[in-house]
């Protein structure tokens, strides 16, 4: 698995890059703005995107800002002709970028498809469906960006949750948990009822599934899970990146699935290192060592 650090930030970047673990990058508009106006008027955009690529050592994502395809085209061959110089340019591309639906919904996709005719590298991004990385794959999308944590949101907001305030971003959903509680509801609202057609009509089942699942997917994971399953089905050259990832556990979810590549932001690459017992673990052994072997490392 290839870990991708998912910032625009170049100390996180560079303080990252430095431990010999990151493969590569994601960026947008906002991080990269956010990042720059952190420097004041110290540096240009444009220099500030050359020295990302300059430090990454791999791929970086950097994304259109166009909602119609040409133009999305059009942004792409800037963006690559402009950077590639530099560095290993991916270009960002929303699957579907309609603001209201049904609007521009092929427009991601035509625009992956031109692309990928150009041998300029896509990442479609914003997946929220494993129908939506079937398309991209079909278009030739060199990655697709499933949002893992933003489902997992989605979820919790259908079941009356408030980010902020029931949770924060940072914490882990536990979809076996949710799974139990809707299994003791259903049986709480049947009990030993035996009429399946009954059963499968009742529109409580139904109201109680579509709080928890989201078209059939149970989270973030459970949709990362899918997708690979279909790439691997039909051997689908596109590779997968966990994206909108928020926790090291659910970055370790991912990777038990086999996923081509995670990208996380700074704090969760953090977390990833961190146990309580090897904390205890490190200051038992340091306040454990033997005199004698310790002068073995002060020996001229």
């Amino acid at each position: 698995m290839k870990v991708f650090i998912d910032t625009a930030d170049l100390d996180e970047i560079k303080s990252a890059c430095s431990w010999g673990i990151i493969d590569g990058a994601t960026t947008n508009p906002s991080l990269i703005k956010k990042a720059v106006d952190k420097r004041g008027a110290k540096i240009a955009m444009e220099e500030y995107i050359k020295e990302i690529l300059r430090t990454v050592p791999g791929p970086v994502s950097l994304e259109v800002i166009a909602l119609e395809a040409d133009k999305m085209v059009s942004e792409a061959r800037l963006l690559y002709e402009k950077f590639s110089p530099y560095g290993n340019v991916v270009i960002k591309i929303p699957v579907n970028p309609s603001l209201e639906e049904g609007t521009r919904d092929f427009d991601g996709i035509k625009a992956i498809k031109q692309l990928s005719h150009e041998g300029i590298p896509t990442n479609a991004t914003l997946i929220m469906s494993p129908e939506q990385a079937i398309l991209a794959a079909k278009a030739g999308a060199t990655y697709a960006s499933p949002f893992a944590g933003r489902i997992d949101d989605y979820i919790r907001g259908n079941l009356g949750m408030k980010i902020g305030v029931d949770f924060k971003k940072e914490d882990y959903f536990d979809y076996d948990l949710m799974r139990r509680i809707a299994e003791k509801k259903l049986e709480e609202r049947f009990g030993s009822a035996t009429q399946i057609s009954k059963i499968y009509l009742d529109e409580h089942i139904k109201t109680i599934l579509d709080l928890y699942l989201d078209n059939g997917i149970r989270s973030g994971v459970d949709l990362v899970d899918k997708i690979l399953k279909i790439y691997r089905n039909y051997g689908y050259e596109t590779q997968v990146i966990a994206a909108s990832i928020r926790n090291a556990r659910q970055a370790r979810e991912v990777a038990e699935l086999g996923v081509h590549i995670v990208t996380m932001p700074f704090y969760v690459l953090k977390e990833m290192a961190q146990h309580y017992k090897t904390l205890e673990g490190i200051r038992d052994f340091t306040s454990d060592v033997v005199p004698a072997y310790e002068k073995i490392f002060k020996q001229e």
